[in-house]
């Protein structure tokens, strides 16, 4: 059966063969000279306009007053894409390797592998730094375009068709229910929705043995731009290539070429990218172990649930990708047109790779056999894309007729009365669909009925044409608009969220402008954070940092020390604590009201205000007799008592407790991981009485309150009521509680603390700790007078001075994480030692100097490994270029 027309056999280009005595602007407008190109325009300019109105019709910054920065988007990669934009304009603390802003020192360049090399990311330096969130809403717009753009190219590439096709199914795929559920706040996931359809045209070139080396860089390209998902579209390429070898059924010699040009190109483009792929990998082998959880497959119903338009959850695959793609996918299996061996293929595939999502072990598989920490289905893109190549195999053999259509609506109406038993099929699903279904159906059905009749160049005959494409392109987008805007505001009603760029953030950004000492001092962001990666986005140089690289031993250093932390332990906060803030050289801290944007707890109504104290400076010295145990490993369980270690003296005062309900009974004793005491929430009704904690401490002392699995708020009462009001954030999973200051001892000696909990909580023997403030000080001062005269930071390179005669070890007032080296004086560099998490560097009888380099781990196997593959590639190419010129000569001797 010949195709039709209007999906007629075309050229090489993608164009069909015109008419001599076509006269018809509507014809000419769906017949442009370049289709490939118009297909890439329209599929790009459409997903532009639905994401646009999509946050237009939610009201969705930049579009209207809700905020878009939700969950890690606003913790995590506003944060970082700000970092890149002081990087580009030299006004970051540190370079491409070292991050001294974050974490009190961290490597920078696995985050940047993981979070920013993504060509799309330069952009952030044309936009002013207080618009960082609009920089990062276009590129993350800029990408949807581009994938829809790549895709609309590739479906042309695979199948010659209609150029307004592509494009249309490009958008259904770069807009697909992944893109607009979980990829638009994760923007480095969407350069694996661009470099899908690159890595399959990849692999078409390689099926015909061309463009060799283009194909090598855009594989590379891929892994350097989000390894994470290029990994996921290569495996989903390598899957199409496979499927099209079978389809065309070539000589086991072309099978096994094809398979070793394939494996070349893949290898050489991943071994360019390695110098990124290896840094990324250590990063992550140094991390903290964060929290993972044992995969679960969701319910059927939810499965097929998420086929349809505006459903929405956050653990279940977001399949939709419209439903005229869905229709087309659907009526393949059934469209005779279609060649028996492509329905069946392409089915069979579609079908294989949407259960490999629910078994356990090919789901380890699609994420490189490392548990997600968060959305189990990471990898649900590469269904989308199957779906949509599936959908263009049957409309390009022609439009299904009525048995196809038919069929495909008894399999939709199947699958949606099954998918009706799930709770995420809301009431409001239902009129969209149905709206949705008839527009694609009678748009198709449209397409039929004038591909049957064979039009001419008539303007009129082709009218049926131009109105089935309108209605297919009115039904994706208003659907597909829909979608995306109930998905923004459920979104933002199910997960943390923060604010644009506003006000606070000025306030405290021009704070620690003005008080920044660095490297003299540090200067911290405050324990009142704003987002996870305050010292990122605000300026300073603080514990705060959250990365998927956040290294093991600053979250042990950290938590031993009373900190808190979220995520798993990937999200470290600041700790205001006078006695760290000593440790960690933190001369100047800023302090803020709770943020207005959460309710966490209640506003208290002042401004943003620095706070000063002396500190020793970076570069301290310990005596060698003090260095002899000096492992993470060997913190105690008291966090005042760690303290003491790595100042060298004893400041606390930490009294026995006597804790009541609030009933003033003993509370219940527990054991196990968090030993203590056990209370639980308080009740409804401000005549409920209160939990209290009391104990006796010397008069005038710092009161510091340390419970790391208590969720609510503490305050002192009485004589010393005036002190601040602690707040605690805590969970049994991901969260724990960092150390809070409530005030001062009254005169009297004997403190109360009132507590006000939230849930259930336990509280620890030893939390309430009494800083001795004078003897703080004369620590300083002898750390100040035994330590460096000098020191001078230099990317990821510290220089100290030290007076001489020093002996003893030098300790460094950053974690030692894996990199850094340091030499003391002249001698040669080797790996820094380790002081309770610090660096610490062993002094020999006359050195007076220290010097200490970081280097990033893998990076120099990375480049190794990069070279060769570059020197291979260009080995490749040259003795090609020789075995054709000799071939030509040869063709030339008579």
């Amino acid at each position: 059966m010949p195709a039709p027309e209007v999906f007629g056999p075309t050229t090489d280009a993608g164009s069909p063969p015109g008419r001599s005595d076509d006269r018809s602007g509507w014809l000419r407008l769906l017949r442009p000279t370049r289709p490939s190109r118009a297909a890439a325009l329209f599929a790009a300019l459409l997903s532009v306009t639905v994401s646009c109105a999509g946050d237009l019709v939610a009201r969705s910054y930049p579009f209207g007053p809700h905020t878009r920065s939700v969950n890690d988007l606003g913790n995590q990669y506003v944060p970082f894409h700000a970092h890149l934009w002081d990087l580009l304009h030299g006004r970051a603390d540190g370079g491409l390797f070292l991050n001294w802003q974050s974490g009190y020192g961290a490597g920078m360049l696995p985050d940047l592998g993981t979070y920013l090399t993504s060509p799309f990311a330069l952009l952030v330096g044309v936009f002013p730094r207080d618009e960082i969130d609009l920089a990062v809403y276009v590129i993350t717009v800029l990408k949807i375009a581009c994938a829809a753009a790549a895709m609309a190219r590739l479906l042309l590439t695979l199948r010659p068709g209609r150029w307004w096709a592509a494009g249309l199914l490009g958008a259904s795929y770069a807009l697909c229910g992944w893109t607009v559920a979980s990829a638009v706040y994760n923007l480095m996931w969407l350069d694996g929705l661009i470099a899908l359809p690159l890595l399959c045209l990849v692999g078409a070139w390689v099926l015909n043995a061309r463009r060799p080396v283009l194909g090598v860089v855009v594989v590379a390209a891929a892994w350097i731009a989000n390894f994470y998902t290029a990994y996921m579209a290569t495996l989903a390429a390598v899957l199409v290539l496979l499927l099209n070898l079978v389809l065309s059924g070539p000589p086991r010699r072309r099978i096994l070429a094809v398979a070793g040009r394939g494996g070349l190109t893949v290898a050489l483009g991943m071994g360019i990218a390695a110098p990124l792929v290896a840094v990324v990998y250590f990063g992550t082998t140094h991390a903290s172990p964060g929290r993972f959880t044992d995969f679960t497959p969701v319910a059927t119903e939810d499965l097929l649930a998420r086929l349809l338009p505006t459903t929405y959850s956050f653990g279940s695959p977001a399949l939709y990708v419209g439903t005229t793609a869905l229709l087309l996918a659907l009526a393949l299996p059934f469209h005779r047109a279609a060649p028996r061996r492509v329905r069946t293929g392409w089915t069979v595939l579609m079908v294989t790779v949407t259960l490999s999502m629910q078994w356990a072990p090919t789901q380890l598989m699609w994420h490189a056999f490392t548990p997600p920490q968060g959305s189990s289905y990471r990898e649900t893109f590469v269904v989308c894309a199957l779906v949509v190549i599936a959908a263009w195999h049957t409309l390009s053999y022609g439009p299904p007729g009525r048995r196809a259509l038919g069929a495909a609506t008894a399999v939709l109406a199947l699958i949606t009365a099954y998918a009706s038993r799930s709770e995420l099929v809301r009431p409001f699903v239902w009129p969209i669909l149905l709206t949705a279904v008839a527009g694609a159906l009678g748009g198709l059905a449209l397409l039929a009925r004038t591909s049957v009749n064979r039009p001419t160049g008539s303007g009129r005959r082709a009218a049926p044409a131009v109105l089935a494409v309108l209605l297919l392109v009115g039904t994706q987008l208003g659907e597909t608009t829909a979608t995306a805007a109930v998905t923004t505001r459920m979104r933002l009603a199910h997960m943390d969220d923060y604010a644009p760029w506003g006000d606070r953030r000025q306030q405290q950004a021009e704070a620690i402008a003005e008080a920044d000492g660095w490297p003299r001092y540090r200067t911290d962001p405050g324990r009142e954070q704003t987002v996870g990666n305050d010292p990122l986005l605000v300026g300073g140089q603080g514990a705060q940092y959250y990365s998927s690289h956040t290294s093991d031993i600053l979250f042990r250093t950290l938590t031993a020390l009373g900190g808190g932390w979220t995520s798993g332990g990937r999200s470290l906060q600041s700790l205001d604590n006078a006695a760290t803030d000593v440790i960690f050289s933190v001369g100047a801290r800023v302090h803020s009201p709770p943020d207005p944007h959460q309710n966490w707890f209640p506003q208290d109504g002042s401004g943003v205000t620095v706070s000063r104290q002396d500190v020793p400076p970076l570069v301290t010295v310990r005596p060698s007799a003090a260095t002899a145990r000096t492992r993470v490993s060997a913190f105690g369980p008291s966090p005042y008592r760690n303290q003491e270690l790595l100042l060298g003296t004893r400041v606390y005062t930490v009294p026995r407790l006597t804790v009541r309900t609030g009933t003033g009974k003993p509370p219940q004793r527990v054991g196990g991981e968090r030993p203590g005491v056990r209370i639980g929430a308080l009740g409804r009704g401000t005549a409920v009485r209160k939990p209290t904690i009391t104990a006796r401490c010397p008069a005038g002392r710092e009161v510091y309150l340390w419970t790391p699995h208590f969720a609510g708020s503490a305050r002192l009462t009485g004589a010393s009521a005036h002190g601040p009001t602690g707040r605690f954030r805590s969970d049994p999973v991901a969260k724990i509680a960092a150390m809070a200051r409530l005030g001062t001892v009254p005169a009297s000696g004997r403190l109360t603390i009132e507590l006000s909990p939230h849930q259930p909580s336990s509280i620890p023997d030893g939390a309430v700790g009494c800083l001795d403030t004078t003897r703080l000080h004369t620590a300083v001062e002898h750390l100040e007078t035994t330590g460096a005269t000098d020191v001078t930071v230099s990317g990821g390179t510290i220089r100290a001075r030290l007076p001489a005669g020093t002996t003893g070890t030098a300790v460094v007032a950053a974690p030692r994480i894996a990199g850094w080296r340091c030499a003391a004086g002249d001698a040669g560099a080797t790996p820094a030692r380790e002081y309770y998490g610090l660096i610490a560097v062993p002094l020999g009888a006359s050195a007076t100097s220290v010097t200490c380099t970081f280097h990033t781990p893998g990076l120099r196997l990375g480049l190794t490994v990069g070279a060769a593959s570059l020197v291979t590639l260009l080995l490749l190419r040259t003795l090609a270029a020789v075995r054709r010129r000799r071939t030509a000569a040869g063709a030339r001797t008579p």
